[in-house]
């Protein structure tokens, strides 16, 4: 009881600290990663992965970004595919994903890039592909801008060089404006021009955008559909590229071309960037989570916790009452004189009132075992008395000479002997079946061939007591076991039979297959047994006769030794009967394959 009550303290405390705390730490998670799906305080890190994406043409490496992100922003990162396989994550592996992602990486689509230079587009202007500048290239327009820079200061301008994700440099004001202009004679048209690099990535585009040009209905010129403006404001990416479509109206025709020109412009940067991936944002290691409770807050909690801990203890403290008195009556019972044969009560419907149960029966079968032993020590010495007594009186009579030893008186003393031999061999035949040691030599046997031998056997016997004796046996039945043995059961169930049926009766023995058996049966047509003496027939030493006479009964061994030998060939012993329609014994015995030289 000390011990339930004390993992019951132990369990109640712990589990009203694990609540708490599952419950402050819940809510702070809850509100973290309420916040985490504002993209707005999140895009910087949007920006990085974006650019990553713009300039990789898969993920394979981003990892050491993700985690250099995930530390110096102390959130958790992770990346996925659409179908949500995992593409990096700051987390240990296992950690869950948020319930859903904060925004979608794709350079192509990055409407939510706010970062200067943004496309309205939606193209990340990091993503140049095919517009990427050479080395020479970049060398060579490096000595334009350096000439255009010192042209502008002769008139007195002040230019910022600048350079695009392309590797292209562009000269702006400080204040970010055009010095186009301020210099006109500076301006010759070579800075500005499309290097070798960038016109062929120009004539992809074009050639790329032609079949949706067409199918809207609008004409082209060549490449001079395109035309290149590297200070365009509202340009394609990297190579700052703006489409101009040479016509007066501004309306249908030209958000045509805008989009056909846009859907060329993804098809042509798709093999220079890295895939659309979904970015899942959580809170980090790097910035627990921090709950401070009011002095309310905490009382109600201890109080809380308190109420739990003792209903806890009282309602454990009743169980465990209820769950130990069985027991100890059990342990009371088990610790009674065997004589005593004490009983517990069933309190319960649980595993100690099964408990109980069992013992109770244990009990009283040990008490009818015990009554069974002192019954059979009784019956043995009445048993072995009987013929004892007259064997000794009649020889004491002899040997005071009051009688002469005549060959009847012999006779008589005789067939007492053989009543005590042959309960000492029942005696010797059930001691060995109770210990297991019966020995038995098994043989294939038919069955009509058992039952001729039996009747042969009994043939005298009935016809001196007027009765008819009939075999019914199937050929096809068949069995394996010890002739003699059996001969020994189906002689004792006969002489039973025969001493209970009167003259003129019949018994009969028949033998048939039963699927994998063979049923050997005995039936009379004497008076029968009593429905309450059915139970009991093949118990030891019982008589139907109160009196046990032997002149209507043997020892009351015989249907105990069937019963006993029949089990030992793996049968079973049965016993039906009408009062004043006889009785049947049925013998059910494993059926055995007919002999190769019987076929």
């Amino acid at each position: 009881m000390v011990r339930l009550l004390s993992v019951s303290a132990l369990i109640a405390v712990c589990s009203v600290a694990a609540t708490a705390w599952l419950a402050v730490t819940t809510t702070t998670s809850a509100l973290k990663e309420e916040q985490g799906q504002d993209l707005a305080a999140d895009n910087s890190i949007l920006a990085e992965l974006s650019g990553y994406a713009a300039t990789h043409s898969d993920w394979t490496d981003v990892r050491d970004t993700v985690r250099a992100l995930a530390a110096r922003t102390g959130r958790r990162i992770a990346l996925t595919t659409a179908d949500r396989t995992f593409v990096a994550d700051s987390a240990p592996h296992g950690t869950p994903l948020p319930p859903r992602p904060a925004a979608s990486v794709d350079p192509l689509r990055t409407d939510t890039y706010t970062e200067p230079g943004a496309q309205l587009s939606g193209i990340d202007p990091r993503a140049v592909g095919p517009y990427r500048l050479p080395a020479p290239e970049r060398a060579k327009l490096d000595a334009l801008a350096a000439e255009r820079e010192r042209c502008y200061e002769r008139y007195g301008v002040q230019a910022e060089r600048k350079r695009t994700a392309s590797g292209r440099p562009v000269l702006t004001r400080a204040d970010g404006t055009d010095p186009a202009g301020y210099g006109t004679a500076c301006e010759d048209g070579r800075l500005n021009s499309p290097t070798p690099t960038e016109r062929r990535a120009l004539d992809t585009l074009s050639g790329l955008a032609r079949p949706c040009l067409k199918e809207a209905g609008v004409g082209l010129d060549g490449r001079l559909f395109l035309t290149f403006d590297p200070g365009a404001k509202d340009s394609f990416g990297g190579g700052y590229l703006l489409a101009k479509y040479k016509v007066a109206n501004k309306g249908s025709i030209a958000r045509a071309v805008e989009h056909c020109v846009l859907t060329a412009r993804r098809t042509q940067l798709e093999p220079y960037v890295a895939p659309q991936a979904e970015l899942f944002l959580g809170i980090g290691d790097q910035n627990p989570s921090r709950f401070d409770m009011s002095p309310g807050n905490k009382a109600k909690v201890v109080g809380v916790a308190g109420l739990v801990l003792a209903v806890t203890v009282a309602v454990t403290a009743v169980v465990a009452v209820r769950l130990v008195r069985p027991l100890r009556a059990l342990t009371e019972a088990a610790g009674a004189p065997p004589e005593l044969h004490v009983r517990v009560p069933v309190t319960t419907r649980d595993e100690t009132g099964i408990l109980a149960e069992a013992f109770n029966d244990l009990a009283g079968r040990r008490e009818r075992l015990e009554a069974q032993r002192k019954a059979m020590v009784s019956d043995v010495a009445h048993e072995l008395r009987n013929p004892l007594t007259n064997i000794r009186g009649w020889l004491e009579v002899v040997r005071d000479g009051v009688v002469e030893p005549e060959p009847a008186l012999l006779d008589s003393l005789h067939e007492e002997a053989l009543v005590l031999q042959r309960i000492i061999d029942d005696l010797q035949d059930l001691a060995a079946a109770d210990a297991g040691t019966l020995r038995l030599h098994r043989e294939p046997l038919r069955a009509g061939d058992l039952l001729d031998q039996v009747a042969a056997a009994h043939r005298v016997a009935a016809d001196a007591a007027g009765v008819a004796l009939g075999i019914e046996a199937d050929p096809a039945a068949w069995l394996e076991a010890d002739p003699v043995r059996m001969r020994q059961a189906l002689g004792n169930l006969v002489s039973n039979a025969l001493r209970h049926t009167p003259a003129a009766g019949t018994v009969t023995l028949a033998a048939r297959r039963a699927g994998g058996d063979v049923v050997l049966t005995v039936a009379d047509t004497g008076p029968g047994i009593a429905a309450e003496d059915l139970p009991h027939v093949f118990d030891r030493f019982w008589r139907a006769e109160k009196s046990r006479s032997r002149r209507t009964g043997g020892s009351g061994l015989g249907l105990a030794i069937v019963r006993h030998l029949v089990a030992a060939h793996g049968g079973t012993a049965d016993a039906a009967s009408e009062p004043g329609e006889g009785a049947v014994f049925t013998l059910r015995l494993p059926a055995a394959g007919r002999p190769r030289e019987e076929r």
